[in-house]
């Protein structure tokens, strides 16, 4: 389907608050090499992506897509812990591209309990055509699937609240939701402690890009992805760790799906299925040494 051309550019949504600093074996799936989509004919925005730099310069954010008249980089923030997350989000497909954000011992904390179904809401920062609705969602047969789980963000009620933005979620069957998806942010949750690490610098998402790596449109069209990802980074006393998960979105899982080692793959695999750079502002030579292998053990898994 061809892009329309929108006059919306890349942005940063950062209201006024400050950012707390930071403080082998895979399973082989079906060759899935991502294709760059032919580029657009339209000039480019007169506005660059130099607009949204303050964020994606950070560790965990990965490469924008080149797209600065249709994706919006949206940052949400908490006056006392600062980014929460961020999101790329297409608004031509009404989709999150990707989020990312940090775990570390500041933002650990669980002040507060997960926010009831009324939480759910559009988001503001997203012009009103675009976003996803509640009515978008209704009875469609799908989860509301977060993609920055709400678990992960029980440091304050607005950083709960914000997981329930309905641009941080995917359409996904309550099989994976509720499975094998829940059971990777659970592991997840078990490397967010000091032991383990100093900063996890995380990126999660769904394919979108790519019709081959569409299970097909719900009926108020929003789409429903094939894969989803989680990209974890992880920084120990000035060492650098990476891996990946990588599970398809299908009606049945086996009880070898429910062994996460199943579903791990380098970054550098995850590059190649998605077509998304991921931790690009690593240095070269350290983004080069930790992409291209994982060690199993290292993640207890």
């Amino acid at each position: 389907m061809k892009k329309v051309a929108l006059n919306i550019v890349l942005s940063v949504v950062m209201a006024s608050c400050a950012c707390l600093k930071p403080n082998d074996a895979f399973v082989q799936y079906e060759e899935i090499m991502y294709e760059e989509p032919q580029a657009e004919s339209a000039e480019p925005s007169p506005l660059s992506k130099s607009e949204g730099l303050d964020f994606v310069r950070r560790v965990e954010c990965p490469q924008p897509s080149e797209d600065t008249r249709n994706n919006l980089i949206i940052a949400k923030c908490d006056d006392t812990f600062g980014t929460n997350y961020a999101i790329e989000y297409d608004c031509t497909k009404r989709a999150l591209r990707w989020a990312a954000f940090q775990m570390y011992t500041g933002n650990a904390i669980k002040a507060v309990r997960r926010s009831g179904d009324d939480a759910w809401h559009e988001d503001e920062d997203i012009p009103p055509e675009y976003r996803t609705t509640y009515a978008d969602h209704y009875q469609n047969g799908y989860d509301r699937g977060h993609i920055v789980a709400s678990a992960d963000r029980l440091e304050s009620r607005s950083m709960n609240r914000q997981t329930f933005c309905y641009s941080n979620v995917h359409p996904q069957l309550n099989v994976l939701n509720a499975g094998v998806w829940m059971e990777m942010e659970e592991k997840l949750r078990t490397w967010n402690n000091d032991n383990f690490r100093d900063t996890l610098y995380v990126a999660k998402g769904a394919t979108i890009d790519d019709e081959r790596q569409i299970i097909g449109r719900t009926p108020a069209g929003l789409i429903v992805p094939k894969f989803f990802y989680m990209a974890v980074l992880c920084l120990k006393d000035g060492k650098y760790k990476a891996m990946a998960f990588w599970i398809e979105h299908r009606e049945k899982y086996t009880a070898d799906d429910h062994r996460l080692r199943n579903h791990v793959i380098t970054i550098d695999q995850l590059e190649t299925f998605t077509g998304i750079d991921f931790f690009y502002n690593l240095p070269q030579e350290v983004q080069a040494d930790v992409e291209e292998e994982v060690t199993l053990s290292e993640w207890n898994l």
